[in-house]
């Protein structure tokens, strides 16, 4: 079922990420010749004016054909005058407003879902707007390393710690603080007893606790939030979800940044990547602790493609804006055989990296 749940919310998150590029071609006369989600081979293909409307059969991505983006094509003049502008034809400021409106729309939908969310209850910390409306506060399961001990227990985000034993020691509805201890402190290859609140219904788990999940101690693989649900009215929950999509971006640029860093020193841990199969499993656990965490966990991955593809590497959207600053900078058309081949490289660069990631996810399972 997880499956289903994973092809529906990746369309989604693309069909966002395209339509942020079509109708801003759209706005500027530039012609679409193809808006399609997924791979070819093509299941079923619609021509609507210029346009044709396609699904293809391999669910993973999409695109939008935007008539002389990747180079001129060899249309007469008259025709693409009649059908709308090549992509050369608008001014660089324009198409860079183009190329970046597919980041801006998973920006926007995470923006709008984040702020329905508090509209229909979110858990929220003490560090967000209208903090003081925040019921009952629990600590909970904020995100869950895979392959960890917490992982392999079935921990999943979501999950509200009610108690913890180890060592003949127990502690009941422990803060972030308290609970981090304890389970630090537990003697080592003692399994720690955790109970969990889990769509109203208690889980006891077990885990032990390693060394170098956490620096300087030992844990078990998880983050934690002390944090309550809050239910705001809609002029409210706006306001919380803008403070909230900046803290998620900012964060999620950060995460990216180091993420680069360590790869460029050679420390990146394969464990920070998640692939396709990675995600989709993420995207199940979400859908067990419920709707609330899988709105959350879309929000997120939508933030994460956005940021991914403001990435200045070759065929994505930051690699492409680079192209348009060197021109704009140079006055002139960058060499298109130089530009064919930088994209291509890209492309194949990032196929590779995918097969490497999904293999690593795999074998995790």
């Amino acid at each position: 079922m997880y499956i289903v749940t994973f092809i529906i919310v990746l369309g989604i998150l693309v069909f966002v990420h395209e339509l942020g590029h079509f109708l801003a071609a759209k706005a500027f006369g530039v012609r679409v010749d193809e808006f399609a989600l997924g791979f070819p081979p093509r299941i079923f293909g619609k021509k609507i004016g210029e346009t044709v409307y396609a699904i293809n059969m391999i669910p993973i991505g999409g695109y939008v054909k935007i008539l002389g983006e990747d180079g001129d094509e060899s249309l007469k003049d008259d025709e693409v005058q009649r059908k709308g502008k090549r992509f050369s034809e608008v001014s660089r400021p324009k198409q860079a407003i183009i190329l970046s409106a597919g980041i801006l729309g998973n920006i926007i939908f995470a923006w709008l879902a984040i702020s329905i969310g508090f509209m229909i209850g979110l858990p929220s910390g003490q560090s967000v707007p209208f903090a003081k409306e925040i019921g009952s506060p629990s600590l909970i399961i904020s995100a869950v390393l895979p392959g960890s001990p917490a992982f392999d227990a079935g921990l999943i985000p979501g999950d509200r710690i009610v108690e913890l034993k180890g060592d003949g020691n127990a502690i009941l509805y422990p803060n972030g603080e308290s609970a981090g201890e304890f389970i630090s402190n537990v003697s080592s290859g003692t399994p720690i007893e955790l109970s969990v609140l889990r769509k109203g219904a208690t889980t006891t788990v077990s885990a032990v606790a390693e060394e170098g999940i956490v620096e300087g101690k030992r844990g078990i693989g998880i983050a934690m939030e002390y944090a309550g649900i809050l239910k705001l009215a809609p002029h409210k929950a706006v306001i919380a979800g803008t403070y909230a999509t900046w803290d998620m971006t900012k964060s999620v640029g950060i995460g990216i940044y180091d993420l680069i860093k360590d790869a460029v020193k050679g420390e990146a841990k394969w464990s920070s990547f998640s692939g396709p199969v990675g995600i989709a499993l993420m995207v199940g656990d979400a859908e067990k602790a419920g709707f609330v965490n899988l709105l959350i966990l879309v929000v997120l991955i939508s933030i994460n493609l956005a940021m991914i593809n403001l990435l200045p590497f070759p065929a994505l959207d930051g690699g492409r804006l680079v192209f348009v600053a060197i021109e704009a900078i140079i006055r002139k058309p960058v060499n298109q055989k130089f530009f064919h081949m930088a994209n291509q490289i890209g492309f194949i660069a990032l196929l590779i990296l995918m097969a490497v990631i999904t293999y690593k996810d795999i074998t995790k399972l």
